[in-house]
């Protein structure tokens, strides 16, 4: 294949290289525009002042995405009978569990809160105790947080367990629930004697994604210095392989002159001589070591 095509095959690779780049760069960009966003709405929304329940949250209403992690009031009393454990929470360094408590607020509807986390046991997966709720009229405070996803495996649990904290899945074994969120509580009035470990904050990492994208833009560039560079070797030795076959190449022997037709061939006398004595020589020398040995 002549050099300029398969330099013109060296470009077109290095150009689909560099768009696969672009797209994993975007989709970087991307992903770091989502994080930035969910950072932004905790720092706004995290540490705001509790509102009631009713002003984000009208009954039976979706939770307006924009309000996760709003702190919100409610006046009621805690379902104690109804409480349920979430399995396989990571906190702690271990597979520990998180306390699910439905709460009937004053104005009759039931809205499920997670009272924190709980290790497992020393001799059994499930906890050693869980603490309860306290009794009678309470008021809370709670973060708004949306329900998690339904297992797609169809992961079950056992009894007073659910998989994931699903509205739907926590709502067949408690009863009617609030289906727009749930919250994570804050603080309790009265506040009981034992309660479970409070869940951590969420991560303010911005994660590895704008490093990720600025990589896949530093690899297309490395891509085209890699092949300009092949291209320049492979231009450079055929510039040298010419030269390269001309050390190669034997001389070729000088021709002698011609000599004019007509002229008879000179013969050098002394060399003639030389050659004619030479054998002559050789004998006398054998009979003078013949004579010396005897």
């Amino acid at each position: 294949m002549p050099a300029a095509g398969r330099w013109a095959i060296y470009v077109g690779i290095a150009i689909l290289f560099a768009i696969a780049c672009g797209f994993l760069s975007n989709w970087q960009f991307s992903r770091n525009a989502e994080r930035s966003e969910q950072l932004q709405l905790v720092a706004d929304n995290y540490d705001a002042a509790p509102v009631p329940l009713g002003e984000l949250l009208a009954p039976g209403a979706e939770m307006n995405p924009g309000d996760e992690w709003r702190p919100v009031r409610m006046e009621g009393q805690y379902l104690a009978d109804e409480q349920l454990l979430v399995r396989n929470r990571a906190h702690g360094g271990s597979a520990a569990y998180e306390q699910l408590v439905p709460f009937r607020l004053d104005d009759g509807r039931t809205f499920l809160v997670d009272r924190g986390w709980l290790p497992p046991g020393n001799r059994q997966a499930e906890p050693d105790e869980i603490p309860a709720p306290p009794e009678g009229q309470v008021s809370v405070e709670v973060r708004l947080r949306p329900e998690e996803a339904a297992p797609t495996s169809g992961r079950t649990a056992e009894a007073g367990q659910v998989p994931t904290i699903n509205l739907g899945l926590v709502a067949e074994q408690t009863g009617p629930l609030e289906q727009g969120a749930y919250g994570l509580l804050m603080s309790e009035t009265p506040a009981p004697a034992t309660t479970p470990n409070t869940v951590d904050p969420p991560s303010n990492d911005p994660g590895p994604y704008l490093s990720y994208a600025v990589q896949w833009i530093l690899f297309a560039v490395m891509g085209f210095g890699f092949i300009t560079y092949v291209i320049v070797s492979e231009s450079k030795l055929r510039r040298e392989e010419p030269d390269d076959e001309d050390d190669d190449v034997l001389p070729e022997p000088i021709p002698a002159p011609e000599r004019p037709a007509g002229e008879k061939r000179r013969v050098d006398p002394v060399a003639l001589h030389r050659a004619r004595k030479r054998p002559k020589d050789r004998d006398a020398d054998d009979e003078d070591a013949l004579l010396d040995a005897r």
